[in-house]
């Protein structure tokens, strides 16, 4: 519960900072200087990596206070920064506002906004406008620089705390107090404040205050990827705070999806009369009967053959259509927000491919209780070797550390290991004898300086995107690009038909190794987009999704420049996934993100665009992913004993794959949704 002492003292320092310099005790994360400044540092972390730094000044210059930060990181190689100035009056309202640089790997911020008497002037780039002058507002940009985001906190909180506040350039937040935790510092106990933030990015920020300062910072990116600002001094608490950002925000997401539960999974529920493609590759029955007891389903048929029982709860689901819950086999769970946009897309399990440790497994972990809102989650650990691309903290440069990581993630309960760009082949090796002996499969990249067949070779079963396959099945075309020579690249690529001997080759060892691919397909269709063709072009899903989202979709757009080279690329990608399928080996949908929920769908309309029939490719996102992860005879298709994970739909995909897209109701566990308050719950349209 909100402690009010807290409250109490953070308003008192809100209010009083600005009079005199803080003293360090409390001041944690600021150094107080001459003349009542403030300065201070926040680390910044992506996947708990520490990769920069962020540098802070706060003055107070006449009756003005002024912010000027200088945020930076570098992710995988690719150098990010961004420079912030803030000017308020003594009371922290906002005068003028301005950051400029990079938010992630790719993408820019340009903004300026200036109040100018009972107007606001507002450039985005080459775009101004005006608006009106609200009675309360806050002018800020998105989850960096962390400096803003405290200044957001201490403006919010001498406000008076408004449940709604308009921010500049756009957007409105709501803030949250969430309650307090205690943390160890320095072998003291420390009682900070916790907050939840929402409407800044899309879905929910947490972070943590002691009095006027801010402490951590849990959010994402704007690629969606995790994100953490932290005080130095706290930096041995992050796996804390990212465990327990995201147990409150599922928490906070259970409370709210209590409305939206059609059946609880009490007792009998009888889903009568819709046409049902239970997923085994039979063909559909009409009028059909599903009878679903304590999540497992218990009989399902034609209506003249399964008995419903007298006590049952039934649901008339005539002119419907009901498949298996899909999968999706490259998901990135990386918000609590996921959780109700997948079950609202009919995706009922996902295997995450890649986390943080403490946030996954408090994810699944509430899922699996009933204290969250999501689909059911198995989880792929994933190690990294070190190196300039590396990623994450869960570094695997010797055999013992492979051992280390591999028993942690087993101990945890993960299915897999996943392996990620830097890796070395002998620590490959490592990981995947240990792995084996224990149970666990491999899924990954192919690290630099090895191919698939090097991969596969050492250990690796499943192999992430299809660009990897490619590579073997035209070994001149990944030898053309590494030289930079895109106009023969061009030309061979063009050639491609996914047939010949080097392709052959390839196939034939893929299908002797039983490996398995997820292709991702509705990710590099993205690549293609440039400034005049927008996403919605081929993914009407892009559409419906929160506003906040939208914004950091349109960072998508390539270039025109080398756009029917991309293209190309993209129809070989296309030949390559084809050829796997005609060889039969399995092909599993997976998405990567792109487009939460959505994309889901779009995988699946291209599996059918190159050659799947759309039984094929509803197996490809039910049955086949359940053998691939060994779970096949628990879930995939809708027989007796297996797991009540099924989509309603109001069309049928077998007479056009697209209908996949239309979804009503969707059943995890044995317990109902309606999927239109799922999406609204998160800010998408149904």
């Amino acid at each position: 519960m909100p402690n009010p002492v807290l409250r109490s003292s953070l308003l008192f320092a809100a209010l009083a900072w600005v009079w005199a310099a803080p003293t360090p005790a409390q001041s944690p994360s600021g150094s107080p200087t001459e003349g009542g400044s403030e300065t201070g540092t926040f680390r910044l972390h992506k996947f708990e990596q520490a990769i920069g730094e962020e540098k802070y000044t706060i003055v107070r210059i006449a009756n003005e206070v002024r912010l000027d930060s200088a945020f930076e990181f570098t992710d995988r190689g690719t150098r990010v920064p961004l420079t912030a100035k803030l000017r308020t009056t003594s009371a922290l309202v906002p005068i003028s506002f301005s950051a400029k640089g990079d938010i992630a790997r790719g993408t820019s911020l340009d903004a300026a906004v200036e109040t100018t008497g009972k107007k606001i002037h507002i450039r985005l780039e080459k775009d101004s406008k005006d608006a009106a002058r609200p009675d309360k507002f806050f002018f800020i940009s998105g989850y960096a620089p962390a400096g803003m985001q405290m200044m957001l906190m201490r403006y919010w909180e001498s406000a008076g705390r408004p449940v709604k506040l308009q921010t500049f350039p756009a957007g409105e937040i709501a803030i949250e107090d969430r309650g307090a935790d205690t943390v160890s510092v320095n072998g003291q106990q420390v009682t900070l404040e916790r907050f939840g933030i929402s409407g800044l990015i899309w879905g929910r920020e947490t972070l943590w205050m002691r009095q006027s300062q801010l402490v951590a910072l849990v959010t994402v990116d704007a690629e969606f990827d995790h994100f953490e600002a932290i005080a130095p001094e706290y930096e041995s608490n992050l796996g804390d705070f990212v465990r327990i950002a995201g147990g409150d925000g599922m928490a906070s997401l259970a409370n709210i999806s209590q409305g939206f539960r059609t059946s609880s999974g009490e007792g009998v529920t009888a889903l009568t009369g819709a046409t049902l493609i239970d997923g085994t590759g039979a063909p559909a029955v009409t009028d059909s009967v599903i009878l679903v007891r304590s999540g497992k389903i218990e009989a399902a048929g034609p209506r003249n053959k399964v008995a419903i029982p007298r006590n049952a709860t039934i649901i008339d689901l005539k002119g419907k259509t009901i498949t298996p819950g899909l999968w999706d086999m490259h998901a990135h769970f990386e918000q609590v927000e996921w959780g109700p946009v997948y079950l609202a897309a009919g995706v009922t399990t996902v295997r995450d491919i890649g986390n943080e440790f403490e946030f996954i497994t408090a994810i699944r972990d509430a899922i699996a209780s009933g204290r969250g809102v999501g689909p059911r989650l198995l989880l792929a650990g994933v190690v990294d070797g070190s190196g300039p691309i590396s990623l994450g903290i869960n570094t695997v440069d010797t055999p013992a550390q492979a051992r280390e990581w591999v028993h942690k993630y087993h101990d945890a309960g993960f299915s897999q290991i996943k392996i990620y760009s830097s890796m070395k082949k002998e620590n490959l090796e490592a990981v995947a004898k240990e792995a084996h002996r224990l149970g666990m499969t491999l899924t990954g990249h192919v690290p630099e300086g090895m191919n698939a067949y090097d991969a596969v070779n050492a250990g690796q079963d499943q192999i992430n995107h299809v660009s990897y396959t490619l590579n073997i099945m035209d070994p001149d075309f990944n030898r053309l690009r590494r030289e930079s020579n895109r106009e023969a690249a061009f030309e061979n690529i063009k050639k491609f038909t996914g047939h010949s001997q080097d392709a052959n080759k390839a196939i034939a060892f893929l299908r002797e190794h039983h490996t398995v691919v997820d292709p991702t397909l509705a990710l590099y269709e993205t690549f293609m987009l440039t400034e005049t063709t927008p996403l919605a072009r081929f993914e009407p899903g892009a559409t419906k999704v929160a506003p906040q989202l939208a914004e950091a979709l349109k960072n998508l757009s390539g270039n025109t420049n080398g756009a029917d080279f991309r293209e190309a690329i993209f129809l070989t990608y296309l030949k390559c996934v084809a050829a796997l399928h005609q060889a039969g080996i399995p092909v599993v949908v997976g998405t990567d993100q792109a487009v939460p929920g959505h994309s889901v769908h779009r995988e699946m309309e291209l599996y059918v665009e190159v050659g799947f029939t759309p039984m094929e490719a509803l197996q490809a996102a039910t049955i086949v992913p359940a053998r691939a992860m060994g779970v096949d005879k628990d879930s995939g298709t809708i027989e007796p004993g297996k797991r009540a994970d099924l989509v309603i739909l109001g069309g049928n995909p077998l007479d056009n794959i697209s209908n996949i897209r239309k979804t009503e109701k969707v059943m995890q566990g044995g317990v109902l949704y309606d999927c239109a308050p799922l999406w609204k719950s998160v800010g998408f349209l149904p």
